[in-house]
């Protein structure tokens, strides 16, 4: 009887180990080295493994590894491996006894995939003794069959030691199924920085071996922040050694259908070629949200932009990873939406080599003209540098501007020239270290909301904060020409010349184009005359320079009193001059300055200089004014003298 209870306690202490070992596992150290074996000789690379290994039986038969690490033997290059936080799989006992395991599931946790970024293409050596090409039927023989594939909380991180530059894809989650007739279908997401990535590629493997067969591929991406929106592409790929052929692909982003072809050479540093023709290409930006697309870049004449420009970001821009790519490149659009530039149609030819990177356009379309030009972008040195020279030709000015600085006051055809370069990694950076040159002419356009001859009556009575507001109405302009030059942001010109059929306006100035500020001195001249350029008459000038200065979009606008008071004589010499210009001819007046236009910018004169000063004297002085019993009007009121020149200008 006591052996019968010892005997059942040990059944009993038999069932409950065998239990726990089902659900905990096998301890099986003794796979490791055949593992290790099977892969270092079915793909070269070295298997190390620092975990556990352990068998389970529950709830089927499975094998994990703890702490893998995949890498190439005998490379110093540590940043070239794979590291995995456990892998599981599941098979049929079946299959193992028949010597063919079939893997339901292979399940792999918290894998990275480390790849070094090379700046410079590496040869790669030949191998002394290549392994002979295998047949299909000794592949087929050895193939493991896996049905499905899960990747959980994975992570490509790219880095180049030397120049401590590194980037990552994290958050990489995935499920790869295998059909029966070798039908490929991955579902996943991931995570570039801040941006959300959604990805799904369908393929049809052949029978192995896969290299020189075209393997149809199906891809979709959404990348929420990087592209405006889904592209969807199919293409025949085929693998012939370190490069990824892919042909005919076609496919369509957004609303837009696309189709080219393509290549990856991705031996030592990855060259990239491809030739791509787009029907319309959104291009999202830092100021522009992905998904609001560019409809109504052009914008209509009516469309106001906010008077509270975006000032220059001080956000980093970095460019780094232009120097571990080469790319050769053609894309074509019948419509190119960058921000809320608007072009078409596209044509640019791009090279980047050793991180410069050049990009030519000829005969691009912008805004109902045309733009020729290239732009070299440098980032192989610690800070970028970039060089852009272009002509444009025929362009419309108002969409142009509001695009590209939020300034909506000046439309009209522009003919342009530019060389300019700069360097930084910001917007701010850039815009403060730009040099070089810039002509430009605008030609049969306005100067919208701003009737210039009410600007000069209402500077009579009082400065002006900002651009006066009159969206309805508008100052023709016949040309509008000026010549800058650049040195660290600020934009100089001596030669601003304002052509209109009431008015012209001469000029010199300063733009800080960091601060987004004006800073000009102007002579504004009416045209007595509608008679176009072909006038007889001069136009006439008030002899009292303007000053603008303050931002660029609400600047500050007032007569120049300070070079007024500096000489009044010359000033008073300039109203006589006027005045006999006007009425008179060169005929002889009884009363000075052509009579009571010359009092009234006599008047005008002495309210501007702000003193009780008395014209100089004439062979017949005029008899003293009558005192006024009223008491001057206040500062905010229409200027009395102004009033009555412009009625004897206009006849109103």
């Amino acid at each position: 009887m006591r052996a019968l209870k010892i005997a059942g306690a040990a059944v009993a202490a038999v069932i409950v180990i065998a239990a726990l070992l089902l659900i905990i596992g096998i301890p099986s150290g003794f796979l490791t080295s055949a593992i290790r074996e099977r892969v270092e000789r079915e793909t070269g690379y070295q298997l190390n493994i620092a975990g556990a290994t352990r068998i389970g039986l529950w709830p089927s038969l499975n094998v994990t590894l703890n702490d893998v690490t995949l890498e190439a033997p005998k490379d110093r290059d540590t940043s070239s491996r794979v590291t995995v936080g456990s892998v599981r799989a599941d098979m049929t006992l079946s299959s193992v006894w028949s010597g063919h395991p079939q893997i339901t599931e292979l399940a792999i946790a918290r894998p990275v995939l480390s790849v070094p970024l090379l700046r410079e293409r590496v040869r790669e050596p030949t191998p002394s003794s290549p392994r002979p090409p295998t047949s299909a039927g000794e592949s087929g023989a050895h193939a493991l069959a896996i049905d499905r594939v899960t990747v959980t909380d994975g992570a490509i991180e790219f880095s180049n030691l030397r120049d401590r530059f590194d980037t990552r894809i994290d958050g990489i989650n995935a499920v790869a199924s295998v059909g029966a007739d070798r039908d490929i279908k991955v579902n996943g997401s991931a995570r570039a920085g801040e941006h959300p990535l959604k990805f799904q590629i369908k393929a049809t493997a052949p029978a192995p071996p896969v290299e020189r067969q075209n393997i149809p591929v199906e891809l979709t991406l959404e990348a929420a922040g990087l592209l405006q929106a889904p592209l969807t592409a199919k293409a025949e790929a085929r693998l012939n050694g370190t490069a990824v052929m892919i042909n005919g692909v076609t496919g369509t982003f957004g609303d837009g259908a696309f189709n080219g072809w393509a290549s990856v050479d991705l031996a030592s540093k990855p060259l990239v070629k491809l030739d791509l023709d787009f029907q319309r290409l959104d291009v999202a930006t830092a100021q522009t949200p992905a998904g609001s697309g560019a409809q109504g870049s052009q914008g209509s004449p009516n469309t106001q932009a906010s008077s509270e420009p975006h000032p220059w970001s001080n956000e980093t821009i970095d460019l780094r990873g232009l120097n571990y790519v080469d790319v050769q490149a053609r894309v074509s659009a019948a419509e190119l939406n960058i921000g809320e530039a608007h072009l078409a149609p596209v044509a640019i030819d791009s090279a980047l080599a050793q991180g410069v990177a050049r990009i030519a356009f000829s005969n691009l379309g912008a805004y109902g003209g045309q733009a020729n030009g290239q732009l070299i972008v440098d980032v192989s040195g610690g800070n970028p540098t970039y060089a852009l020279t272009s002509d444009l030709i025929g362009v419309r000015a108002l969409p142009l501007l509001r695009s590209v600085a939020d300034f909506d006051k000046l439309d009209g055809k522009l003919q342009a020239k530019l060389a300019v370069r700069s360097a930084g990694s910001s917007q701010r950076a850039v815009m403060s270290n730009l040099s070089g040159t810039v002509f430009a002419v605008f030609k049969d356009g306005a100067i919208r909301g701003l009737n210039v001859v009410q600007m000069i009556r209402s500077l009579a009575a009082s400065p002006l904060s900002g651009w006066p507001e009159a969206k309805e109405q508008a100052t023709d302009l016949t040309q509008l020409s000026a010549s800058f030059r650049i040195d660290k942001g600020q934009a100089t010109t001596s030669d601003l010349n304002l052509v209109g059929p009431l008015v012209r306006v001469t000029g010199t100035g300063t733009v800080d184009l960091a601060a987004q500020t004006l800073a000009f001195q102007v002579e504004p001249k009416l045209v007595m005359t509608t008679e176009g350029q072909g006038r007889s008459s001069d136009p006439v000038g008030l002899g009292i320079p303007v000053m603008i200065d303050g931002p660029w979009a609400d600047p500050r606008i007032y007569p120049d009193i300070a070079g007024i008071t500096d000489n009044p004589d010359a000033a008073y010499a300039k109203l006589k001059e006027m005045g006999k210009g006007l009425f008179g001819g060169g005929g002889q007046s009884d009363q000075p300055l052509g009579g009571t236009l010359g009092e009234t910018l006599g008047n005008l004169l002495q309210q501007g200089l702000g003193q009780s000063r008395s014209l100089p004297s004439q062979t017949q002085p005029n008899p003293p004014p009558a005192p006024q019993s009223d008491p001057p009007p206040p500062p905010s009121q229409d200027s009395q003298p102004m009033n009555d020149l412009l009625r004897q200008l206009f006849n109103r």
